[in-house]
């Protein structure tokens, strides 16, 4: 079957966009993208003509090339030598690969700071980083801008009109080391920001509650960045330095697009990082600036289901690109070299990791790199060809991942279908892991995931979206300690479930509005009616102390002294802080509303699976038969009709789907009982009654 052009973009939302959603180009790709980052610097010439017919060999069609190469391409004279470059470029070319053009500009040549070291971000403590690693550079210098456009203009310029490049590359993971910036520019650019969200000083003081501590300015030149205190610092502060730290590096992002604009109609895009470890940009607002969303996803096995925080990761940027089909940027073959412990992936894991994210809306499959490096910060960093070379296990899993790819082309232009919303924010993460909160033993990421992993379990189908979208089409809206909300994001909650939405809010939602305020009168402030509760008190508990439940459930961590004031209690505390007091509530919706549950604690796995699992069935919500923690079930289908169905079993044992089609991966068709076995992937192409 021919593979089908896939064509991605992000959707519009009520952000300002430099450029009308519709008037965007759109990334088109035949079929599934399979790719890498090429970093040919690194490489003697003599190397590169090999690399390319190995490309070719295993189908890679899409390379991102000059992501780090500004140290290449400019001298400390400003003379620019583009000769190496260009003969990638026609490398690829003429191997019928594509382009994805990098601007150089992610981390500055040391020419550059040795001559302008006011470029150089400086830490909370007040100390300055400086060159040898990368990113080196303060998002607010206009002296490194200055010299990071001068150089978009020269490789844009130069390559808008080659046919090889299919989409340009923003910067390099923006954020990912320099996100916040202490510097006097910094503190300049951040009160210019601040005199725009807040107008006065007299609204500054109201936003951030600065009547307590004696904290109350009286100009804005007396106002800093959050440098690190004797004390703890004014959460309101902080919050605004997040909102602006991630819109200084956006306004960067959208500065070296505009460059690029002037020259070429190519799509533009820049690689997130939808990861448990970075919190620094909020990406809600990011996405409408990228003509495709892409992502980079590394697991991290510092947390306890990183392949469930895959999905997540995987589902949240599927919501970043409104459901439309998005770019896994990179991803690895094996070991990174940046955690603890760098674990290497088990025969098998590269394929079913890969395939994971195509089956929750990934139209392209990149990697972070084409050849182990073999000098520098990520020698010990996994790749497309290892340090052993061709004639490794490795490698053969990569041609068999290449092939997979090419033989799904057609699931591209896809999308998946969800029953389930899970709300998310970045502001609320930041704002729930405050300096001072009511417990350190639990942080926001805890509770996202932890609902997200048991709806994962039981086999639903979840997009994550942002506080205030649109909810309607929804049977269940699950809200996992969302700390921070606007009143015109709770409304949107309230609406849904007004509309039969059925909702289950868990503890430390609703709790303050955007500006870090309590919401008076009881928790959770923003959403005591909808619930038919009124919490007066937290009591969260020590960590290792365990908490039972009426029912035998177990939990930990927190509990609530709570009152049901128009609700049914399901369950309620046997034991600790707030024995006999309710930890499950349902408030029943009548007239055509849905039902409202809230859970007051965080139970153990187990336990919040069978609640969620009572959650789902009473909202009528759709969960895959088969699923489990080791077994995704995911479906993708097309407005043409096309209909697939992704199984990545995980676990050691086989399992069998019921099915009717083709199955693309063996190329069999299908008409009855489907073995998948253990550690295997299976796609089946269905047909018949939907």
């Amino acid at each position: 079957m021919d593979q089908p052009v896939s064509t991605l973009a992000s959707s519009p939302t009520e952000l300002d966009r430099p450029v009308a959603a519709t008037d965007r180009p759109r990334f088109a790709h035949p079929g599934i993208a399979f790719g890498c980052d090429y970093n040919p610097e690194q490489w003697d010439p003599s190397v590169w003509r090999e690399d390319v017919a190995l490309m070719r060999e295993v189908g890679v069609d899409l390379v991102a090339i000059n992501v780090f190469g500004w140290s290449s391409l400019q001298a400390p004279d400003g003379a620019f030598d583009f000769s190496a470059l260009d003969e990638v470029v026609e490398l690829l070319h003429g191997a019928g690969i594509r382009v994805n053009l990098g601007t150089a500009t992610a981390s500055p040549p040391p020419w550059l700071t040795a001559r302008h070291p006011e470029i150089l971000p400086v830490m909370a403590d007040g100390t300055t980083r400086y060159p040898g690693g990368r990113q080196a550079w303060c998002p607010s210098s206009p002296v490194f801008r200055q010299h990071a456009l001068a150089l978009v203009e020269a490789v844009a310029a130069r390559y808008a009109d080659h046919p090889a490049v299919a989409l340009w590359h923003v910067s390099n993971e923006l954020g990912c080391h320099n996100a916040q910036c202490h510097c006097d520019e910094s503190t300049r650019a951040f009160r210019r920001w601040l005199r725009e969200r807040h107008g006065t000083i007299d609204e500054l003081n109201r936003a951030w509650g600065t009547s307590f501590w004696s904290q109350r300015y009286t100009d804005w030149d007396e106002i800093l960045t959050p440098r690190l205190t004797i004390s703890t610092r004014n959460p309101g502060q902080v919050l605004d330095f997040h909102r602006f730290s991630s819109d200084e590096l956006l306004g960067y992002y959208r500065a070296e697009a505009e460059v690029i604009r002037r020259h070429s109609a190519a799509p533009i895009t820049t690689n997130f990082m939808v990861t448990a470890h970075i919190r620094d940009l909020d990406y809600w607002t990011w996405a409408p600036d990228v003509d495709v969303v892409a992502n980079d996803h590394y697991l991290d096995h510092r947390l306890g289901e990183p392949r469930t925080e895959l999905a997540f990761a995987a589902d949240l940027t599927r919501g970043l690109a409104g459901g439309e089909p998005w770019l896994l940027m990179e991803h690895s073959t094996g070991a990174v070299n940046w955690q603890p412990v760098n674990l290497a992936k088990e025969p098998g894991q590269l394929l079913r990791n890969s395939l994971a994210h195509v089956a929750r809306g990934a139209d392209g499959v990149c990697f972070f790199q084409w050849r182990a490096s073999l000098q520098g910060s990520e020698k010990f960093h996994s790749a497309l060809i290892p340090h052993a070379g061709t004639d490794s296990a490795l490698w053969r899993e990569v041609a068999e991942l290449g092939r997979v790819v090419g033989v799904l082309g057609e699931v591209a232009g896809t999308r998946v279908r969800a029953d389930v919303a899970l709300l998310f924010s970045w502001e609320s993460w930041w704002a729930a892991d405050g300096e001072n909160r009511p417990t350190h033993e639990i942080a926001y990421l805890d509770q996202v995931h932890a609902l997200y992993g048991a709806l994962h379990d039981l086999g639903a189908t979840v997009d994550v979206v942002r506080p205030g979208a649109d909810l309607s089409g929804y049977r269940l809206v699950v809200v996992p300690g969302l700390h921070l909300v606007r009143d015109a994001e709770a409304a949107a909650l309230d609406a849904a479930a007004a509309s039969g939405t059925h909702v289950l809010v868990t503890f430390s939602s609703g709790i303050v509005d955007e500006h870090d305020r309590v919401r008076p009168g009881g928790y959770p402030g923003a959403w005591r009616d909808l619930l038919g509760i009124r919490v007066e008190e937290f009591a969260p508990v020590l960590a290792g102390t365990g908490l039972a439940l009426e029912s035998g459930a177990a939990a930990a961590v927190w509990a609530e002294r709570l009152e049901a004031t128009d609700a049914d209690v399901l369950d309620r505390f046997a034991d600790g802080p707030a024995a006999g007091m309710p930890a499950v509530t349902r408030r029943t919706g009548t007239d055509g509303a849905g039902d409202a549950w809230y859970l007051a604690t965080l139970l153990e796995r187990d336990d919040l699976r069978d609640l969620v699992g009572r959650v789902l069935t009473g909202a009528g919500a759709a969960s895959e038969p088969g699923a489990s923690a080791d077994v995704e079930i995911t479906r993708r289908a097309g407005s043409d009709g096309r209909r697939y169905r992704f199984v990545v079993n995980h676990g050691s044992a086989d399992v069998d789907v019921d099915a009717r089609g083709t199955e693309l991966v063996t190329g069999i068709a299908v008409d009855g009982a489907l073995a998948v076995p253990a550690g295997t992937v299976r796609v089946i192409r269905e047909e018949g009654a939907a």
